[in-house]
């Protein structure tokens, strides 16, 4: 799986998006939502809960008094804000944005304490608790989202101030745990460190990060296991749903076959094993991420690109057990999929990693933020019943409407920096070869045996299925420029020049076009883009007999307000005719489906609980709209995406 020519992604320096779809999103992120999240982490949007973020610094530093308030990973919050801000500063430059970081770092750096150590939950509330609990005190973890900030404001503005913070921090952690006599044997219980401390090696060289590293993803698993002799915040070994496997802790990374556990935790790991591949030229590690990739996306993975169907443990369960209306699928869990599908691409570029981090970004990450950018979901089910939800213990986790804030805001500042990030996802290359995984419209800027080329992408996407490729080329380049031909797509045809291709070599998915090019060359990508049906396995026992309407990358869902209620008694029909609408009036314009279905007639069906005869239905035209967009128009009602099939 591993080839000696790598694949890098490419610098978010490099690419400018200018996407009828994705740029308006990018631009509300830099206008509205990292301003509105500033507010957030400072108390100070009326009737959101609160999160004394920043102020935990404050007390931290000795600026002000009073208790810690909030998670035990409170810091991370900041920190991940930090990260978006900074990939949106590199898009979208804004002064007042960048004091706010640099009082954030000058902060941190008061709040640092005289050995290197910075985490404001343990400096404020438990400070004779250092490293006593590694399964539930995200010491490590906090660490690992500031070092992730770190390296990201330092690449978007060149400041080291807050890298060298970061630095001191690293090389503390790095004195005080690994496998060496006089330290601690232990490794976090919450997956985060391993991969930044990989971002910190990239952008320091420093070989000690890159070993530390590689110390917490081998040290994992190992057995006996010092988690369960652990003091657990309220937690207990002694229920399953907080064992081992929760902690992916069960067995030796490379042992591991299934996903299991936390999931966010799970998908933080396997990100950071495929770091460590790339980077070593692991095959072990290679063979365990291919195993584990399988499982996840092949019998643990919803439509939408969610993962994790219990809330109880915000965790994985079994093969093929996927509930709609109770399924968890975190906000954070799905943008950690594409974090790992990416990684997997740089691995070795295979279609099936491109479409999975198409859909889950698509589906299950953007359904977590509202249009307008100041609402959320941390929970993403396929199957809403605001009055089930109201009534049933096991629903408390779902939320029929999204959030201003959350005591728990992992995933607000996750969805931001993902966006923020977007334009790093589209492209990687090879010495010889750029691979296009995503049809976004931008401008990516190119290194090809030492001469610069630039790509000019342009497309209606994911509305319609046609993009083109521009080249601006100063000398001749014989490249190799590769697509993606997506897995929903059963039909495609690719023109250089306006000329038909007839024999494009297709590897692993990928169309491979090499040739001579030139200044000026153009590609014209077609795919085709029909209205599907999609079944599951049957082992999926809650959606059978039932059916999901898919469009391109777009997975497609019925809500009330379009429908009205009780959508559980619509029914589509096989032969039933559908057709994409393009409605200007929605959302500043999305593709909508309508077609033809039915509805049980309760009023027909009376007061019976049981009867020995079919229930009647009527007549009926159905509307369905792409998932990521439910509960922007009418918080609170149906929605559901599996519907039933005649």
């Amino acid at each position: 799986m591993v080839n000696e020519d790598k694949h890098n992604p490419v610098s978010l320096q490099n690419i400018r998006l200018n996407d009828g779809f994705w740029s308006r999103r990018a631009e509300i992120i830099a206008r509205e939502v990292i301003p509105y999240q500033w507010d957030a982490l400072n108390d100070n949007i009326p009737g959101a809960e609160p999160s004394h973020a920043i102020e935990n610094f404050q007390i931290a530093a000795g600026e002000v008094t009073g208790k810690f308030h909030g998670m035990v990973f409170q810091d991370s919050d900041v920190a991940k804000w930090i990260e978006a801000a900074s990939y949106s500063l590199t898009t979208y430059p804004n002064t007042k944005i960048e004091a706010q970081i640099d009082w954030v770092v000058e902060l941190m750096g008061r709040a640092q304490q005289p050995d290197g150590y910075l985490n404001t939950y343990f400096t404020v509330a438990k400070p004779d608790e250092r490293w006593t609990d590694f399964s539930f005190g995200h010491e490590l973890y906090c660490a690992g989202h500031l070092i992730e900030a770190a390296v990201a404001y330092y690449n978007s503005t060149g400041k080291k101030k807050f890298l060298r913070i970061m630095c001191r921090y690293a090389d503390y952690i790095d004195g005080a745990i690994g496998a060496q006599d006089g330290k601690m044997q232990v490794y976090c219980g919450h997956e985060e460190i391993e991969m930044a401390l990989m971002r910190l090696f990239q952008a320091t060289g420093e070989e000690r990060y890159l070993r530390l590293s590689h110390y917490f993803v081998d040290e994992r698993g190992k057995q006996p296991c010092f988690l369960k002799n652990e003091p657990t915040f309220g937690h207990t070994f002694k229920t399953k749903w907080f064992d081992l496997a929760y902690h992916q802790a069960h067995a030796p990374v490379r042992a591991q076959t299934m996903a299991e556990g936390h999931s966010v935790r799970a998908m933080y790991l396997y990100c950071a094993m495929a770091d460590l591949a790339k980077e070593t030229n692991d095959e072990s590690l290679s063979a365990a991420l291919e195993k584990l990739w399988d499982n996840t996306t092949q019998r643990r993975m919803y439509i939408t690109g969610g993962l994790g169907s219990q809330g109880h443990g915000e965790r994985f369960t079994i093969d093929y057990d996927l509930p709609n209306d109770r399924a968890y699928a975190e906000t954070c869990a799905t943008i950690g999929l594409i974090f790992w599908a990416q990684r997997m691409l740089l691995l070795s570029p295979d279609h099936h990693y491109g479409d999975v981090m198409e859909r889950a970004l698509y589906n299950g990450a953007l359904s977590g933020i509202s249009m307008d950018g100041k609402k959320y979901f941390y929970v993403n089910p396929l199957e809403v019943i605001p009055e089930v939800v109201e009534s049933r213990y096991d629903h408390e986790h779902i939320q029929v409407k999204r959030q201003e804030w959350f005591g728990c805001a992992c995933c607000p500042p996750n969805i931001a920096r993902l966006i923020a990030s977007l334009g790093q996802y589209i492209y990687s290359q090879t010495s010889s070869t750029i691979y296009t995984h995503l049809y976004i419209s931008s401008e990516g800027k190119f290194q090809m045996n030492g001469q610069p080329v630039v790509i000019q992408q342009q497309t209606d996407y994911p509305w319609k299925g046609e993009v083109t490729f521009s080249l601006k080329i100063v000398d001749c380049q014989h490249i190799t420029i590769a697509l993606r031909i997506p897995g929903w797509c059963q039909k495609q045809q690719i023109r250089v020049n306006g000329h038909i291709l007839a024999d494009v070599r297709i590897d692993k998915g990928y169309a491979m076009i090499t040739r001579q090019w030139m200044d000026g060359d153009q590609i014209s990508l077609t795919l085709d883009m029909p209205i599907e049906f999609i079944y599951a396995h049957p082992k999926v026992r809650e959606v059978a007999g039932k059916v999901a309407i898919e469009r391109g990358p777009l997975v497609y869902c019925l809500e009330e307000v379009d429908n009205g209620c009780n959508l559980g008694g619509i029914t589509l029909s096989s032969e039933g005719k559908l057709e994409a609408e393009f409605c200007e009036d929605l959302w500043g314009g999305v593709v909508v489906i309508k077609g033809e279905a039915r509805r049980s007639d309760d009023d027909e069906w009376g007061t019976k609980l049981y009867s020995s005869t079919k229930f009647p239905s009527k007549a009926m035209t159905m509307q369905a709209v792409p998932y990521y967009l439910w509960g922007n128009r009418q918080p609170g009602g149906e929605m559901t995406v599996w519907i039933r099939n005649a």
